[in-house]
């Protein structure tokens, strides 16, 4: 039991919330509800990304002021983790006077440490990105990622000197092992820093949407300066000294793979220069491709996670996008994967378990549920699921720890069918078979809230088990025997009706 600080990007409010998005907050919030169950205070972190020129561009087009564009569509991002049952304890918009306080205090720390110095920058530039390219990064003369061309750039900036913190980065992450996940990730940053640190701009002077800098206030903070600087000012830096001790340093900034340089060698080594300790942790994850292409406004291949969830359904979605991918690979997003494995194992696996078991209680057991054996053979394949779907999560590998979830399923219902408690006349023998099978569910139900936190309150309740499923500790009450005889067991209607593709 300890403290648990993590974070997810903050999203940019040029666009509406994607599917992009939704999976790496839905993995963040799997984390968040698991450290809770773990007994761990857990801060969870989310957030909207508003300065910049693309929000100054995008207000202008729309005929607004950056500020109203940026409140007009932050809310979305809010609502959007609201109808997911994203568990966040806070959400910060860069806009807020505790962002601007912490960035300033930051931006002041590292240019009194002498690490921010102004300097002439002349090169190419992509908008879209906000990020700073060299002839042998593009294609074809185009950004890799957005596939448009690049800009030539010239002008005055407040530079940090990154250069000076190459050895500094590689001495801490060869004395941090595991500190990013997946493991080969590390190797990715430790490349990137062998090959040599450009130092990079931190400021605009004709750009006027951001953040003044404190000691040049014809500078706005350019995009790395502000948006990184959220994990430290939503937990007090700059304004709340104590809650700030509290936190930091984060346990896990959950990331995608091509932020990777800008949170893994920008953001450490700028905590460095003002005297912060570096984050923990970071959890990298793959992209989720639509058609072998990442999404994106840009190529116009966006999925509305809200449009999924109005037909499949809140955990069927949430379900789906933690279990079908590795943690750190990239996953294709099909519509047709999407429903083969809601019915597969939702419908089939652990919504038939459900049915099947409060049937056969209410036939052959009066509808109460009865003990478990000590010694049942499901003991054994539950010990061993409890022990890999803890492993798994430590590492942050959702589909794995689900896959170990799933095998105590499957052992259960294949349980039921070789002994048929349904063909049996009432007494100890189905007594025993049926006490058992509902220890398992018990025990799967408190290792599937983190990533069906509804369906799993919903089988607790079914099951008899009074109170919250959020409220069980693990690994204190996954282990065997703490299913008791003589509650109401309920079969309600299908937690996952069959869906057929439309």
């Amino acid at each position: 039991m300890g403290k648990y600080y993590l974070t997810t990007p903050i999203y940019y409010v040029n666009a509406k919330p994607h599917l992009g998005h939704a999976y790496t907050t839905i993995v963040s919030d799997a984390l968040a509800r698991w450290h809770r169950m773990l007994g761990d205070d857990v801060y969870f972190l989310t957030g909207t990304d508003e300065h910049g020129l693309k929000i100054q561009q995008a207000a202008d087009a729309a005929g607004t002021s950056p500020k109203e564009f940026a409140d007009s569509i932050a809310p979305l991002f809010s609502q959007a983790w609201e109808r997911l049952n994203i568990s966040n304890d806070d959400f910060i918009r860069t806009t807020e006077e505790r962002h601007r306080v912490g960035v300033q205090k930051l931006l002041q720390a590292c240019y009194d440490a002498g690490d921010i110095e102004l300097d002439k920058y002349s090169g190419l530039y992509c908008v879209a990105c906000e990020a700073y390219y060299v002839e042998d990064d593009l294609e074809a003369g185009n950004c890799p990622i957005h596939k448009k061309p690049v800009e030539h750039v010239e002008e005055e900036n407040y530079f940090f000197r990154l250069s000076r913190f190459e050895q500094r980065l590689l001495d801490w992450y060869s004395s941090h092992p595991g500190a990013v996940v997946p493991e080969h990730r590390v190797n990715e940053v430790v490349g990137f820093i062998k090959q040599g640190l450009q130092d990079f701009s931190v400021s605009r002077r004709t750009l006027t949407w951001g953040i003044p800098l404190p000691f040049d206030p014809s500078h706005v903070a350019y995009v790395w300066f502000d948006a990184l600087a959220n994990y430290i000012t939503a937990i007090g830096y700059g304004t709340d000294d104590e809650k700030f001790r509290e936190w930091w340093p984060v346990n896990h900034h959950v990331i995608g793979k091509d932020i990777v340089r800008f949170h893994n060698i920008y953001w450490p080594a700028m905590l460095m220069s003002a005297g912060i300790e570096p984050p923990s942790g970071w959890a990298v994850g793959g992209w989720l491709l639509v058609g072998g292409e990442k999404m994106s406004k840009t190529t116009g291949n966006v999925v509305n996670p809200l449009a999924l969830i109005d037909e499949i359904g809140v955990d069927g979605f949430r379900y789906y996008v933690l279990s079908d991918t590795v943690y750190g690979s990239d996953g294709d997003f099909t519509y047709e994967g999407l429903i083969g494995r809601y019915n597969s194992d939702l419908a089939n696996n652990l919504g038939n378990l459900a049915a099947r078991v409060a049937t056969v209680v209410g036939k052959k057991c009066g509808g109460l549920g009865t003990a478990p054996a000590p010694d049942s053979p499901l003991a054994v394949h539950a010990r061993g699921a409890v022990a890999e779907t803890i492993a798994q999560w430590e590492v942050v590998q959702p589909s794995r720890a689900l896959e170990a979830t799933w095998g105590l399923i499957r052992a259960t219902n294949a349980h039921l069918e070789t002994n048929e408690p349904w063909k049996a006349e009432p007494g100890p023998a189905v007594d025993a078979v049926m006490g058992d099978a509902l220890e398992a569910l018990r025990i799967v139900t408190i290792l599937c809230h983190a990533a069906v936190p509804s369906t799993a309150q919903e089988i607790w309740r079914r099951i008899g088990m009074p109170g919250n499923v959020a409220d069980m500790r693990i690994p204190k009450d996954v282990a065997w025997g703490g299913y008791p005889a003589g509650l109401p067991v309920e079969k309600g209607d299908p937690l996952f009706p069959r869906r057929t593709v439309a």
